[in-house]
């Protein structure tokens, strides 16, 4: 077995390994964790005080260890037959989403040695971030997760597109209800979304509440069909999840438990 070879079994998850996969398999998503855990404490003015020195080698750590994750990564992904052109499968490997996300979790580090404003690098540093993102290849729950998303997309962009339908009526009527009462308010029907958003999520901040008893009664009208009309994601979601469940243990269920294969009535 080659070098390279080696390389891409060791790192992807979908492959089946031995021994050595499943242990570097364990020490990335610990790395991974361990880094959440850091970006978290970080903010601690007291912890950064008194452990700067060890977040500081933890990070050069993390970065140097992601770094030749990724490279290892490019290098060896021609091993998969969808990349298996040395140029052409490797460049469009760096474009996907899994090999973009690996690239932002180091770029903060390198973009240190230029020359650019520290504003620009204070962005660069939130892109830090996307560690957190690095562990979703290993956890099965988000595969499953994804697939539901893509099998239900159509539906979701429907009822995300009848919500916001439904906030920009909500937003109109209650515009001209609280308008003439609360103009510094509900100045326009944009500034009355706010108001929309607040009401439709039951979240309710109380920075802009309706004081006329034609918008107290719309308010809470539109507060309780807000429940049952953010449930429409939610339950479009569930029965996703169910349905998928559902298949997979159909299909275990049809196959012979010593030789895998299929039963047939």
């Amino acid at each position: 077995m080659t070098l390279r070879r080696r390389l891409y079994l060791t790192l992807e998850p979908n492959e089946k390994g031995g021994t050595l996969e499943r242990i570097f398999e364990f020490s990335l998503i610990t790395i991974i964790v361990l880094n959440i855990v850091a970006i978290v404490l970080d903010t601690e003015v007291s912890l950064r005080k008194e452990y700067n020195h060890f977040f500081d080698a933890f990070e050069v750590f993390s970065l140097v260890f992601f770094s030749l994750e990724y490279v290892a990564r490019v290098y060896s992904i021609v091993e998969n037959p969808k990349f298996k052109h040395p140029v052409k499968g490797r460049l469009r490997y760096m474009k996907s989403p899994m090999a973009i996300i690996d690239l932002l979790a180091v770029l903060p580090f390198y973009v240190k040695f230029t020359s650019v404003s520290l504003t620009f690098l204070r962005v660069f540093r939130l892109m830090s971030l996307f560690r957190v993102f690095k562990i979703a290849r290993y956890l099965h729950a988000l595969k499953i997760f994804k697939r539901v998303l893509r099998d239900r997309k159509e539906q979701l962009v429907l009822s995300f597109i009848f919500i916001l339908f439904v906030l920009v009526i909500i937003s109109f009527v209650m515009f001209y209800a609280e308008h003439d009462a609360q103009p510094e308010k509900f100045s326009s029907i944009p500034a009355t979304m706010w108001w929309g958003i607040a009401t439709l999520t039951t979240v309710g901040y109380g920075d802009i509440v309706p004081i006329t008893t034609l918008g107290r009664f719309l308010g809470g009208v539109f507060a309780i069909a807000g429940v049952g009309l953010l449930a429409l994601p939610a339950g479009i979601l569930s029965s996703g999840f169910f349905e998928m469940l559902h298949q997979k243990q159909s299909s275990i269920s049809t196959k012979c438990p010593h030789c895998g294969k299929e039963i047939h009535e």
